[in-house]
């Protein structure tokens, strides 16, 4: 069918709009073009409309961070199908630090209240165990990266080894475009052959990757719980998304914690570093600056840390939810002599109803 259209368009340009003849037109193409949020590997995939049909239960007209939509008939709808939003619990990841920042890893239930848009929440269920966590692996692969990138290489696969053992990863490669050069594995050669997969070339479209890379970990049947490492020496000069872009579409219900690496250099100036602060502060990750490449190392060790000893907290905001950013604050109290502070996403997006 798309061959049929494609030729038949041609046709008419070609007697219409001589100039445009000399264009490519591919069906598939423009359907990944138009997307922005489509994360390309570098080698073909089956098309989305295959993807679908090898997985007929999934919905093909919820939006991405959406609560669940079901149609509802009742007598009152008159026989017509009405589709209501369907209230979401919202799941929390949280790390609880010291005022030296060391992790507290014994609190009980107790010990926090949640807040949204400053009233109080119920906690309908508490963990802290270690549980499995999706992992989007996303590096700067542009130009001013090329020397530095086998000791970054290494830093990630030693995270990756500290990682839960059942831990799902997968690798974006990015300059001007982002490239997934390996999906979910748990296989650390698969993901040490994807973080060799390096160009060293071109701009840095930053903020394209990272929103990008949090849709591919947002719809995926993974394990719930999400995190994106990305490490960068310069600041976002190519993507067509914003900064603004990039923290609201990130701070879905479902969105990823962003833990960022900044390395220092020239191209990472003030507001380079601001940035990365933004996107990881919003969404409960941590962003570190490295004077030497000798430090990754050892903060992609803490970060693992970091992710296996959190808390896992949600909650029902019932008729709390309103239209527009939701505030989120969570506190926990420690000792007498222990005081603590909780870092976790401040807020997030409701999806709305489909019309």
């Amino acid at each position: 069918m798309c061959a049929k259209f494609t030729s038949r368009l041609h046709s008419f340009l070609r007697r219409s709009f001589p100039l445009a003849a000399f264009a490519v037109i591919s069906c598939g193409w423009a359907a990944t073009q138009d997307d922005p949020m489509a994360l390309p590997p570098r080698t073909s995939q089956p098309p989305a409309s295959a993807q679908q049909e090898s997985n007929p239960s999934q919905p093909t007209d919820q939006k991405p961070g959406e609560p669940s939509i079901s149609p509802i008939q009742s007598s009152e709808d008159q026989g017509r199908f009405v589709f209501r939003k369907q209230v979401q619990e919202v799941v929390l990841h949280a790390t609880v630090v010291d005022d030296y920042g060391k992790l507290v890893t014994s609190l009980d239930r107790n010990a926090f209240s949640v807040y949204q848009n400053g009233q109080p929440e119920t906690i309908t269920s508490f963990r802290r165990e270690d549980v499995p966590v999706a992992i989007g692996i996303v590096i700067d692969n542009s130009g001013s990266m090329r020397d530095k990138r086998a000791k970054v290489n290494q830093a990630v696969l030693n995270l990756i080894r500290a990682s839960n053992p059942e831990d799902e990863v997968f690798v974006v490669n990015f300059s001007q475009t982002p490239y997934l050069d390996q999906d979910f594995t748990s296989d650390v050669n698969l993901l040490q052959t994807a973080l060799h997969q390096v160009s060293s070339r071109g701009s840095t479209a930053l903020y394209d990757a990272v929103v990008s890379s949090d849709f591919h970990l947002r719809n995926n049947p993974r394990p719930d719980k999400k995190v994106l490492l990305v490490i960068t020496d310069g600041q976002d000069n190519m993507s067509r998304e914003t900064l603004q872009d990039a923290l609201r579409k990130l701070q879905s219900n479902k969105g990823a914690a962003l833990y960022a690496i900044g390395l220092m250099n020239q191209g990472m100036t003030r507001s380079g570093r601001e940035a990365l602060q933004s996107l990881a502060a919003s969404t409960g990750g941590g962003a570190y600056f490295p004077q030497n490449l000798d430090e990754v190392d050892s903060i992609t060790r803490s970060i693992a840390h970091d992710i296996r000893s959190q808390y896992t907290l949600a909650y029902n905001p019932g008729g709390n939810i309103g239209t527009g950013y939701q505030r989120i604050r969570v506190e926990a109290r420690g000792t007498a002599h222990n005081h603590v502070t909780v870092r976790t996403r401040t807020g997030y997006y409701p999806g709305e109803a489909v019309k």
